[in-house]
């Protein structure tokens, strides 16, 4: 299966990629072989990738770089790059590549430190494939620090080193960046072809896929988890019942602290199953083995302390997302009561609440659903600027009260 396949709706993406891909392996060739290179190569050293959460930013910056790393046999008979099972392929796709780096962070942002490894790192020569890629997923985290030190590898890149950065859109991204990279733009893919998708790839009843896919409005990842995980699908009942919950403000309050309750609860399950992991093996490596009773050695509580404030900001993190995953489809329950009340022929997401929807869509009017979206908003810029997330959360369920 090429590695294409994974890109959901993204043909004018595919073509242009699938195109550089060949370029590169020209490119790649002539240097080896002592030849010219070709002059009109659609190759270059940085490319940006952006578009809405689910479009598959990532998919479509992985399946490149499996194209960039393809060594199928096929190629000397005329194949294109990314045939999908080839050894530079697979080891790709799966992250276990050597000249392949996948960066993705779980903290609330990527710091000056990382940055200077992965610098370091753009500068070596491929080991045992074509190009050095790094892939990194949240480019938009980059602090301003670390995006000066990212700017300088950008600027003058190793001959054979490929930056893939990832971003929802151009300006979450530094403009000295951007303007350095080739931009692509994803879009949201179409509800049709992610259902497709999860019956073809993950063996999904068809009627569970297109339910997940409608719902989740073409976001490829959350429907799979919508559809293959009862947890999630549970949570995601909880959230929609919200605006029916919200006529006093007893009911405000409580239906604020239950939804940050949850993300809490998220948050405690990621950490349950990786800091314990994370804290035993750096005991381990610090020598606090048998025969010390547990004793930590000298010199090392700085170490440990760092590993805490790390733990601790993932914790955050994962908290901020579920919380956002909440509003999200918070956003999407009002989307579909403002669709219901202007009459449109959009499709409902929520179909499986409609009679919910149209008993919220008769109670009020455009004007008063349009308020209550700008307040769902209003809580999300709250919670990017580090408020508590009770008190952004509770000033949401009063505005949705008031409308």
């Amino acid at each position: 299966m090429p590695v294409w396949d994974d890109l959901v709706g993204q043909g004018r993406v595919q073509t242009q990629l699938a195109a550089a891909a060949v370029d590169a392996d020209a490119l790649v060739t002539a240097v080896q072989s002592g030849t010219v290179p070709p002059s009109s190569s659609k190759m270059t050293h940085a490319w940006l990738f952006t578009g809405p959460p689910g479009s598959g930013r990532s998919t479509a910056a992985r399946a490149f770089a499996a194209a960039l790393q393809c060594t199928s046999p096929d190629r000397a008979l005329g194949g294109e790059p990314g045939c999908g099972f080839c050894d530079g392929c697979h080891t790709t796709v799966i992250g276990t590549h050597a000249d392949v780096e996948i960066v993705r962070t779980d903290q609330l942002s990527i710091g000056v430190k990382d940055t200077r490894a992965l610098v370091r790192r753009a500068q070596l020569s491929p080991a045992v494939g074509r190009w050095q890629v790094i892939v990194l997923e949240d480019a938009d985290r980059l602090t301003e620090g670390a995006g000066n030190v990212l700017l300088k590898a950008v600027e003058e890149p190793a001959p054979r080193t490929v930056w893939l950065l990832c971003a929802p859109s151009l300006e979450d991204v530094l403009p000295t960046i951007r303007s350095r990279c080739r931009h692509l733009t994803l879009r949201t893919p179409p509800v049709s072809a992610v259902a497709e998708v999860l019956v073809r790839r993950d063996g999904i009843e068809p009627s569970v896929a297109q339910a997940a896919a409608r719902a989740t409005q073409g976001h490829i990842g959350r429907a799979r988890r919508l559809a293959t995980d009862e947890a999630a699908r549970s949570r995601r009942a909880t959230v929609l019942r919200m605006p029916l919950r919200v006529d006093d403000v007893g009911g405000c309050l409580k239906a604020a602290q239950e939804l940050v309750d949850a993300a809490a609860e998220d948050a405690k399950q990621v950490a349950e199953e990786v800091d314990t992991k994370e804290t035993e093996e750096l005991r381990a490596a610090l020598g606090a083995g048998a025969g010390t009773g547990g004793r930590m050695p000298r010199g090392t509580a700085g170490v440990m302390k760092e590993l805490e404030d790390r733990q601790k900001r993932r914790r955050t993190r994962t908290q901020r997302d579920s919380l956002d995953l909440a509003l999200t489809d918070l956003t999407g329950f009002y989307r579909d009561v403002l669709a219901l009340q202007f009459g449109s022929s959009l499709a409902i997401a929520n179909e499986e609440i409609r009679q919910d929807l149209d008993r919220i869509a008769r109670e009020s009017g455009p004007e008063r659903t349009l308020r209550r979206i700008e307040a769902i908003f209003a809580c999300r810029q709250a919670l990017d600027r580090n408020v508590a997330p009770l008190l952004a959360v509770e000033a949401m369920t009063m505005s949705l009260r008031a409308g």
